[in-house]
């Protein structure tokens, strides 16, 4: 059955940090439940002391079992937590990361069974929330083992001006060379190009490609990668449909504004793309996992514990992260329709000599 309003999960994530004061905040404001419905993973006795200690007003949570028993007019929270867990603000802990993974897993169950239609996962410590049961670098792994469509899962950084991808996500600066390779970048173009078409309504997006070695290798000059990899990889994918150019010496690219003339940029590794980003947008920028089956967004922030309890975080890209997951959503069930064939292949028979 179609639902009225999109219903988007919200994880906790560290118990320790920010996350709670970013999800209050936003969810505090007057108008949020004009636009989806809201439902916490996490700990009704956590999100008490934060909203004490924080002195946020105005927002009444509903505590429910599970999520079919939601309440459209109402933000609601599922108990995901041990009753006896304990904030310890700005540490990090082994209990948090518990906390962590048992709202994260929580959430993925509920999406996976299609109750939910987006989630939005406040930040996670990638140290204390490692286990038996949670073996990775961060949420765009593990999503990726859940949700993933056969091709690589691309992390996107968005804002107002720019949206940035990476080849390779969180590995090792030492590992990056090896990592990248013709096939991933192809694999990577091709998954971009998908998402700014069917997440962003973008018809015949433009990408920019940056190169791996400072001033893009200098024709081979400071690294060969540029000539062995990367531009055979842009050659083919265009072959693909994809509109790519490159590549790029990333300083100047950013240094000049260029990135404004392109509706998405690919780095080679993490801090390549994420440095200039988080310098433009540090506040108001999402990220987003492109290429799953789901949709799932962040702040593009972390869990800044140095910040936790002193009501100092400012909530605009958590905030910003949700109002993204209700555009995609309603950005993949407009293309669905609009590419969806209507006409339905009638079997024609014959009749006295007629085809009817």
């Amino acid at each position: 059955m179609e639902r009225e309003k999109i219903v988007i999960g919200i994880t906790q994530g560290d118990i320790n940090g920010i996350g709670y004061e970013v999800i209050l905040k936003t969810l505090s404001e007057s108008r949020v439940l004009d636009a989806f419905v809201p439902v916490i993973y996490g700990s009704p006795k956590v999100a008490a002391f934060h909203r004490k200690q924080l002195d946020i007003q105005g927002i009444n949570l509903n505590i429910i079992n599970s999520v079919e028993e939601l309440n459209p007019k109402r933000i609601n929270i599922i108990n995901c937590s041990d009753d006896e867990i304990k904030v310890e603000l700005g540490r990090s802990t082994v209990e948090a990361g518990k906390a962590a993974f048992a709202a994260l897993e929580q959430a993925t169950e509920d999406l996976k069974k299609g109750a939910l239609d987006a989630i939005v996962t406040a930040p996670i410590n990638k140290k204390n929330i490692q286990s038996a049961d949670f073996h990775f670098p961060g949420h765009t792994e593990y999503l990726e083992e859940k949700f993933g469509t056969g091709t690589p899962s691309l992390m996107l950084l968005m804002n107002d001006v720019m949206r940035v991808a990476v080849v390779t996500g969180h590995i090792p600066v030492a590992e990056v060379s090896n990592a990248i390779t013709k096939e991933l970048i192809i694999e990577k173009l091709l998954v971009f190009n998908k998402s700014l078409k069917e997440d962003f309504m973008i018809v015949r997006p433009r990408i920019a490609v940056l190169g791996l070695n400072p001033h893009a290798g200098d024709e081979g000059v400071i690294g060969d990668e540029e000539q062995k990899t990367i531009i055979p990889a842009l050659k083919e994918a265009e072959k693909q449909g994809v509109v790519c150019v490159g590549p790029y010496a990333a300083d100047g690219f950013f240094g000049s504004g260029q990135f404004s003339k392109f509706d998405g940029i690919l780095a080679m590794y993490h801090d390549q793309g994420l440095i200039p980003f988080k310098s433009i947008s540090m506040d108001s920028g999402v990220n987003f996992t492109a290429g799953l089956s789901v949709i799932r967004t962040s702040p593009a922030h972390g869990t800044a514990c140095d910040l936790a309890g002193k009501n100092m975080a400012s909530e605009d890209s958590f905030r910003q992260a949700i109002y993204t997951a209700c555009d995609i959503y309603q950005n993949r069930m407009i293309n669905k329709e609009i590419t969806a064939n209507p006409l339905k292949v009638e079997k024609r028979v014959e009749r006295g000599g007629r085809v009817e």
